[in-house]
């Protein structure tokens, strides 16, 4: 952006960005891709230079989950720390790749690894995104049996987020699996209930009543459509919006 160029209104002023751990695996089906990396640290930069605060909580199913581990053995908690182990691996991965860009970053995580990462403190956090940098948060909840979606709810509720981003591989919700189906319809707005009662999984039952409660908004987008983020934040219709059934 030239020096004679205006940054534009920003709508929301402070967002939560979920990723998922897949986001990252690019077309090698496990891993970190190195232009998926890429690919969403240009996404993050362009919102960075609008000068928006940007939380991040990232997911590590690219290298494993708790769930599929349970199904093979694994004790689910003991599984499910494993889960938070690899997303720690993925938010130094992504804050890496920031700050090459020139983004400041911290990485806190729910389990104490002090040697590569800050403990989760909310006062903290919320004084990394005052003093402009992007905080990815790391090792969901610190519990197992939650997932990285009430996770990322969780968080903005505590760092007082005006939105949360969900990224995701298509366009916004369906009625039915567009990837699948040609004749699936897409939803413009739904309500939280509406999400509960038609059992969209957009995020899971928990991470749906902790937004219906704190009133946070969602956008469920196409992370992949280059620019999508800097559209949603100032103030474009992308995506599906979840909200409370009271707005217009």
């Amino acid at each position: 952006m030239s020096s004679a160029e205006t940054k534009p209104t920003l709508k929301y002023k402070k967002i939560l960005l979920k990723l998922s751990g897949e986001a990252l695996q690019g077309p090698d089906g496990y891993g970190i891709s190195s232009k998926a990396l890429e690919a969403i640290s240009e996404e993050i930069a362009e919102v960075y230079e609008l000068g928006a605060q940007m939380a991040v909580v990232i997911g590590g199913g690219n290298i494993f989950r708790g769930v599929k581990g349970a199904e093979t053995g694994i004790d689910r908690s003991t599984g499910d720390y494993m889960g938070m182990l690899a997303t720690v691996i993925n938010a130094l991965a992504l804050q890496d790749s920031l700050e090459k860009k020139g983004i400041l970053t911290r990485v806190q995580t729910a389990l104490e690894i002090k040697q590569v990462a800050e403990p989760y403190i909310r006062r903290r956090a919320m004084r990394h995104l005052e003093k402009g940098r992007v905080v990815i948060f790391a090792a969901g909840t610190g519990n197992p049996f939650f997932t990285t979606d009430t996770a990322a709810t969780l968080r903005a509720l505590e760092i007082g987020a005006d939105l949360i981003l969900k990224a995701t591989k298509v366009d916004g919700v369906y009625n039915k699996d567009p990837m699948k189906h040609k004749d699936a319809v897409k939803f413009k707005e739904l309500t939280y209930m509406e999400v509960l009662q038609k059992e969209l999984k957009i995020m899971d039952a928990t991470a749906i009543s902790l937004c219906m409660q704190g009133n946070i908004p969602i956008i469920v987008f196409n992370l992949f459509e280059r620019g999508n983020i800097k559209k949603v934040i100032t103030g474009k219709e992308i995506g599906t919006k979840v909200r409370s059934d009271k707005d217009e």
